[in-house]
């Protein structure tokens, strides 16, 4: 009886990913077109768009706003809340452990520091660096400094060929904790104006997004998101144990790598545009866990929907709730996130216990 009923459960949950893909994909383009046409300004997308396909002349303010400004920056969260919810579905999965966060390796870390150390010493740069980089600079040095501390991980955890995921967890957070001394010691020599920026960046916001920014970290970002499916078996492998992934034909070493390589990737390219966001790494795919189970096939494809949701939702309210002026977004994904978190945490304190 057990024997017939696993392939019906299991026939259950795939049906339930695929509905919930559908319901998340239409979930995202509603969210979408809301976004377009809500914020500070009462400029209509839908008036805009009208416009645009009937021949009339579009104000240059109109086409300002809803082109340059809330375009790039819908394009921005959806990559962004796609590609942390991604990551942490990932890291879930190669540390067996659904309440791992992305900001487990320390890429989180690696990244803000660049991002600081940008903010705060990049008037001192030559001047003709200061003009190749231009707006460049600050995601330029966030994203180089979030992929060095992967590679310093990457190089401290592998011997003989073999990545250990205890000594890449243990390693991820003492890196951590000396790119966050660091970082703290360069903001120290901050002055008034730089302090205002470092905080506003640190708690995460979209408002900084342009074409520009999109240009720069928007292709790392999708081509994280495009190799993580690819990654669906041999997360689901790991599961049973690295012994049985190898026994059923997974090549265990290569897709840690692989799995280290996109998180850093996605991680590094998100922070460099939005700066720190919390919880929704963490949270979407926990969530996603409970509804349609652990299958990578489907949690993945899902994460990245769902984060993607959550995050413009989180843009929408951070733009309108006091406008004109603007909250982080980190605050509105802490609010929503925390309880969440906390009730996760409660209703496995038994298991925590041990």
């Amino acid at each position: 009886m057990v024997a017939m009923d696993m392939p019906r459960l299991a026939g259950d949950r795939r049906r339930r990913g695929q509905m919930l893909a559908v319901l998340l994909g239409l979930a995202v383009l509603v969210v979408a077109v809301l976004s377009m046409g809500h914020g500070a300004s009462g400029v209509s997308a839908v008036g805009v768009l009208s416009d645009w396909l009937a021949g009339r002349e579009i104000a240059r303010a109109d086409r300002i706003i809803v082109l340059d400004i809330r375009l790039p920056r819908l394009l921005t969260g959806l990559l962004v809340g796609a590609s942390l919810a991604v990551a942490g579905a990932v890291m879930q999965g190669l540390f067996r452990n659904p309440l791992a966060d992305p900001g487990l390796l320390g890429v989180s870390a690696g990244a803000g520091f660049g991002a600081i150390a940008a903010i705060v010493l990049g008037g001192m740069l030559p001047a003709a660096i200061a003009a190749l980089t231009g707006w460049y600079l600050v995601p330029l040095a966030a994203f180089l400094c979030g992929w060095i501390t992967m590679l310093a991980l990457y190089a401290i955890a592998t011997r003989q060929g073999r990545t250990s995921i205890a000594t890449m967890l243990l390693a991820g957070i003492a890196i951590a904790a000396m790119v966050g001394a660091a970082s703290g010691l360069i903001v120290y020599y901050a002055n008034d104006a730089q302090l205002r920026d470092l905080t506003f960046w640190s708690m995460g916001s979209l408002a900084g997004s342009s074409w520009i920014k999109l240009a720069a970290a928007g292709p790392v970002m999708a081509l994280s998101l495009i190799a993580a499916p690819c990654l669906a078996r041999a997360l689901n492998g790991l599961a049973l144990g690295e012994a049985a992934a190898a026994h059923v034909g997974i090549r265990v070493e290569r897709a840690k790598t692989a799995a280290m390589l996109t998180t850093a990737g996605a991680v590094g390219a998100a922070v460099a545009v939005s700066g720190g966001i919390g919880f929704v790494g963490i949270v979407v795919p926990h969530l996603l866990r409970l509804i349609c189970g652990p299958d990578h096939r489907w949690l993945l494809v899902n994460s990245a929907l769902l984060g993607a949701r959550v995050l413009v939702l989180a843009d929408m309210v951070s733009r309108t709730a006091i406008a004109p002026a603007e909250l982080p977004i980190g605050i509105i994904t802490a609010i929503m996130g925390g309880p969440f978190f906390t009730w996760v945490l409660l209703s496995n304190r038994k298991m925590l216990d041990g």
